[in-house]
This record gives structure tokens, sequence and C-alpha cells, in this order.
């Protein structure tokens, strides 16, 4: 079999689905969820709402934000990801006589400072709407955690009465995420055949999540001058809502202990005609600097380099399966199937979901956070989950450490 050309293997991405990194259910796991008690149109997204049990409108309102992904948010995926993976996280809620707003946005890859326009029109919306005094709870999952927390600190330094007892955030990257800068590459190295994967990796939001971004292939890994800009943004604000407690839990272990992925290792590796010579590591560390070698249908081979930087991708924290996701797109694809011997990698490490340490030192990434005072976390509470799992995995360790934390 002769290998594809390039307009060949553009017509077959454009054909697929887009390659999207991001924490979400298995198609097959999708249902449909139940009709909504209301449904609050908002400016730039929308909220769907379930009364607790025995509620006859909104008396005792939990919010709960979408994360990261490309395009809008999904009603049954929300549905999915919460009520029917490990843990009835809707269910147990609703049996408390919580009402259930789940929060998505118009475009999920749009900046936090404008998704948080829409969190504060449904907050406000949920304090109009309310029966009684209970003060509400109030966060997301993933970014979500970061729109509500922007937004609920702007409230404050304008003097709005947000009425929240409790923000919560569910791995929630505070302190940045990561995404490997040899997928990152990938993407963009890709760009003329198939643009979705770069610009999925270029989005204000990515931008503004990620601790180390490149906006082509060829660049130096950095810190994104839009994630420096939200960054400034929410110090303006006073960094945190200062009213509610604030509390968060991470899906990565507190011990210190990693995954077990050891960096400059293979990932993705090309084995089709159009894409032998292509090898994704995880971070390199060390004298070796090679982060990927990238070939798609062309003669030549580049490398990519990332010089100077910790080994993130095993530290402990929440992990997505992004060497597999690319994988399993590229092995559809004639001509540029590959071997995938590292399926995920650490996208939110735990010292950043509870706000603890940076992420710059290995150090400061493998902290033995069980260990640390308190007083060293930016948050009044937090857990660790007891073992590394994937990112936003909603587990009943984490939730009924939550539920014990809704406000009176």
């Amino acid at each position: 079999m002769p290998e594809p050309t390039e307009r060949e293997v553009a017509d077959a991405f454009k054909a697929a689905a887009p390659i999207v990194l991001a924490a979400t259910p298995p198609k097959e796991q999708i249902a449909p969820a139940p009709k909504p008690d209301d449904t609050w149109p908002l400016p730039g997204g929308t909220a769907w709402v379930y009364y607790g049990e025995r509620n006859q409108g909104l008396a005792r309102p939990v919010l709960m934000a979408d994360g990261f992904n490309s395009g809008p948010s999904s009603l049954d995926d929300l549905w999915t990801g919460l009520e029917t993976s490990a843990y009835p996280l809707i269910s147990e809620l609703r049996r408390r006589g919580r009402d259930v707003v789940l929060l998505g946005f118009d475009e999920r890859s749009a900046s936090i400072l404008d998704n948080a326009q829409t969190a504060t029109a449904a907050i406000l919306r949920a304090v109009a709407e309310r029966l009684g005094s209970t003060r509400l709870m109030v966060g997301g999952f993933s970014m979500g955690g970061l729109v509500t927390r922007y937004a609920l600190a702007r409230m404050e330094m304008q003097r709005i009465d947000h009425q929240v007892g409790v923000y919560f955030s569910y791995d929630s990257p505070h302190n940045g995420a990561y995404i490997p800068i040899s997928l990152q590459a990938f993407a963009h190295y890709i760009r003329k055949m198939d643009s979705r994967f770069s610009d999925q990796m270029n989005s204000p939001a990515a931008q503004q999540l990620l601790w180390r971004h490149i906006e082509n292939w060829s660049d130096k890994p950095g810190v994104s001058p839009l994630r420096t800009q939200f960054l400034d943004e929410l110090e303006k604000v006073g960094g945190w809502p200062r009213i509610p407690r604030i509390i968060a839990v991470a899906n990565g272990a507190g011990n210190g202990g990693g995954n077990g992925i050891k960096p400059g290792t293979t990932a993705v590796k090309g084995k089709g005609l159009g894409i032998i010579g292509t090898d994704l590591r995880t971070m390199p560390i060390g004298s070796d600097t090679l982060a990927a070698t990238l070939r798609v249908v062309t003669p030549q081979k580049n490398d990519v380099r990332a010089e100077r930087l910790p080994d993130i991708d095993g530290a402990p924290g929440g992990t997505l399966e992004s060497f597999q996701i690319l994988a399993d797109a590229l092995n559809k694809i004639i001509g540029l199937g590959v071997d995938n011997p590292i399926k995920d990698h650490c996208f939110v490490p735990a010292v950043s979901a509870v706000a603890i340490r940076g992420l710059d030192t290995h150090e400061d990434l493998y902290a033995d956070i069980d260990s640390l005072p308190l007083d060293d976390a930016q948050v009044d509470d937090y857990l660790c989950a007891s073992q590394n799992e994937r990112h936003t995995k909603v587990t009943e360790e984490l939730c009924t450490w939550l539920l014990d934390r809704l406000p009176d």
C-alpha cells in the first residue's frame, strides 16, 4: 500500500470527529438525561435545574459548573458524568433536599473571564428564585471551579451579595494544568491538514489553564500571555472569594506517590507509512531534551525540545488519557497507524487542585500533601484521593466528603 498523500490525510481528518482532549464519559455510556424541572437560558450558556426531593421550587441550590472542552456543554454528558459513573452525586444531593443547578456554557473553550459572566447570571438567578434563606453552594469541575472562583471574587469586589455559603472545586487546576508538549506540538504540526486539534490547544481557555503552552510546533514551552492576563485579572478581584467557606478536592493522591509514568518515554510511536518517524514522548528531563519527533506525510522529520522542566507526567494528580485519545484517532486513518505504550498522564497535579504548591519543581509536584500544614493551602479545607485516578472522576470518597460540607 503506498504512502497516503497530504490531501488524502487532510480529507480523512476532516471526515472524522475532531481530536479533543477532555475528560468526557465514553460515548457508549451516555444516555439521555431526565427532563429538568426548569431550564434557564443565560448569556453565554444554559442552566438545567433539578429540584431536591420534596421541594416544590428552588429551596437549597447547589450550582455545579461544567469544565473544559470544545463546543457547547451537553446536558446528557453532564448527567452521565455526575450520576451514572462511579457515584450518583445528583441523586445524593437531591435526596438530601438540595436542588441541583447544572451550569453549561455555549463554548467551553472560551475565555474563563467570559464564561464567568454566565456563572454570575446563574448565581443571581438562583438567589432571585430561592425559597427560604439557605445559602448557596457554588463551584465546578475542572475549569468550572476556576470560572466560579473568579465569578464569586468579582461579585464581592463589586459588592454584589451572592448569598454563597460554600465554594467548592473538584480537581480544578488552581495552579495550572498540563498537556504534554509533544501532544501540543503534534496538534500544531497537522494544523494545515486539520486545524481543529490545534484550535483547541490554542483556545483562550486552554491557554489560561495550561502551566506551559506552545502556539506553534516549533515554539519553546512557556507561559501563555493569556494565562498571565487571566492570573492578573484574578488577582485584581482578590484571587479568591472571601465570604464563603472555600473547599477543594483532588483526584490525585495526597501522599506524594506518582502514577508510575517515567519521563522522556515514548507514548505514541508512528508505524503507518505516513507517520513513521513520529515519536511523542512524556516530558524529558536532564540532558535528554527531546520531547517529540514529528513526521506526517513529509520526507523530513522535525524535533521538538523541552528543557529544564520537571517530570510532571508521572506526578500525583488527576489523569487524562490524552495519548490514547490521539492514538485512537490516528489508528482510524489509513497510513497513520501508531503504537501507544503510554495512555495517559497527569493532567491536574494534586498540588494544583488543592492550591498548595506550584508546578515548577519536582519537589513541589511530588510533595507529600498529607503531611503539610493545612495553612499552606490557599483553601480552607481539602481532600486528596487515596490514589491517583481519572481527572474529575466522581467517586464516593470525594463526593461524600463534599456532601458533609453542604451549607446549613
